[in-house]
C-alpha cells in the first residue's frame, strides 16, 4: 500500500485551530505502518471525548467544539481518519475500505491511546465507523452522542441528495473539497477556512479516502459491510449504553437515521435528543458552541 504524507506546511496559518499535531504510529501486520494525526485541548485526567470527522472533512471541523469541551474539563481528541487531514493518505482508493477505517480507528484509540470510559461524537462517516466500535469494544465506552449519522446496512433507501453527492464524487475530476463542505453547511465559510478544508489535499494524488467514502457506503444487501453493520446493531440494540442523538434540522441527508436510532438504542430511552437549530448537514460549523454544550452536558450527567 503506498502511502502519502500532506507537507506540514500546508497547515500554517489554520484559522482558529492552533493546537500543535500529534501523530499516532499504526503497525499492522497486513497494513503496514500508517501515522495518523490529530489534537487534544482540555485536562489529559479529563472523561476522554472521541471526536470523529466524516467525509470529506478532517479533524479542523471540530474547532468550535474543542475550547467548549476543555473549558467543561474534558479531554476532547479529535483525529483524522486515514486519508484525510494530517494522517497518512492511501495513494489508491482500493486500499480503503470500511473494515480497514474501522481498525485503523480502533487500533488509535485503544491501541495507542488505551482510552476507556470514552463518549464517542460521531458526525456522517465519524458515526458510521464509531457506532462499530462501539458495538465491537463496548467495554470501552461510557456513551455516545451521534449526530447526523448512522449506521446503514443497505436494506434502507438512500436519499436522493446523498445519491447526487455520490455520483458527484465518482465523476469530478477534480474533486472540490471545500466546495463540498460549504453545500453541507447553512453559514457562509471564509476564504481562509475553505482553505484550511482544502489543505491536507496538494492535489488530486492525495484524494484517494474522499474518492472513495462515498462507495464504501453500504447501499446494498449484499454489501461487504453489511453483515458486520447488521452484527453491530444486534450488539447495540442489546447495550444499554447512554445515548443521544443531537441532530441537526437542516441536514436531508441524515434526518432518516435519527427515528432509527432513537427506536433501536436501549440507552436512548427517557433522554433529552435536542435538535441543533439552524445548522445543516456540518453541523460543527454552523453550530459548534451548541454541540458542544450538548455533548458537556451528556457526559457531566454520566457521573
Amino acid at each position: 500500500m503506498r502511502l502519502l504524507r500532506t507537507p506540514e506546511d500546508r497547515f500554517a496559518d489554520l484559522p482558529d485551530f492552533d493546537y500543535p499535531p500529534l501523530y499516532a504510529d499504526l503497525d499492522n501486520p497486513v497494513l503496514g505502518i500508517v501515522r495518523i494525526g490529530y489534537v487534544e485541548a482540555g485536562p489529559p485526567d479529563g472523561p476522554p471525548i472521541l471526536l470523529l470527522h466524516g467525509e470529506p472533512s478532517w479533524s479542523f471541523l471540530y474547532r468550535k467544539l474543542l475550547p467548549v469541551l476543555a473549558a467543561a474539563g474534558l479531554r476532547a481528541i479529535a483525529p483524522d481518519l486515514v486519508g484525510f487531514g494530517r494522517s497518512d493518505k492511501p495513494a489508491d482508493v482500493a486500499d480503503h475500505s470500511y473494515a480497514r477505517h474501522v481498525e485503523w480507528l480502533r487500533a488509535f484509540a485503544f491501541d495507542v491511546l488505551d482510552l476507556r470510559g470514552v463518549t464517542l461524537v460521531g458526525q456522517d462517516w465519524g458515526g458510521l465507523i464509531g457506532l462499530r466500535l462501539v458495538a465491537e469494544n463496548p467495554e470501552r465506552f461510557a456513551g455516545v452522542v451521534a449526530a447526523n449519522t448512522g449506521l446503514p446496512t443497505g436494506e434502507q433507501d438512500m436519499p436522493a441528495v446523498w445519491w447526487a453527492f455520490h455520483d458527484a464524487v465518482r465523476k469530478a475530476p477534480v474533486l472540490d473539497i471545500a466546495r463540498f463542505v460549504q453545500s453541507g453547511c447553512t453559514t457562509q465559510l471564509t476564504v481562509a477556512e475553505r482553505a484550511a478544508y482544502d489543505a491536507p489535499f496538494p492535489n488530486e494524488m492525495y484524494k484517494a479516502g474522499p474518492r472513495a467514502m462515498p462507495g464504501l457506503v453500504p447501499t446494498s444487501p449484499d454489501d461487504p459491510a453489511t453483515e458486520a453493520n447488521r452484527a453491530a446493531w444486534t450488539t447495540l440494540s442489546g447495550l444499554d449504553l447512554p445515548f443521544v442523538c443531537a441532530f441537526s434540522d437542516g441536514d436531508p441527508i441524515t434526518a432518516g437515521m435519527k427515528p432509527m436510532l432513537l427506536r433501536r438504542m436501549p440507552g436512548a430511552a427517557g433522554r433529552e435528543h435536542p435538535t441543533i437549530a439552524g445548522a445543516g448537514h456540518f453541523l460543527q460549523e454552523d453550530a459548534g458552541e451548541a454541540l458542544a454544550r450538548v455533548v458537556a452536558d451528556f457526559v457531566r450527567g454520566l457521573s
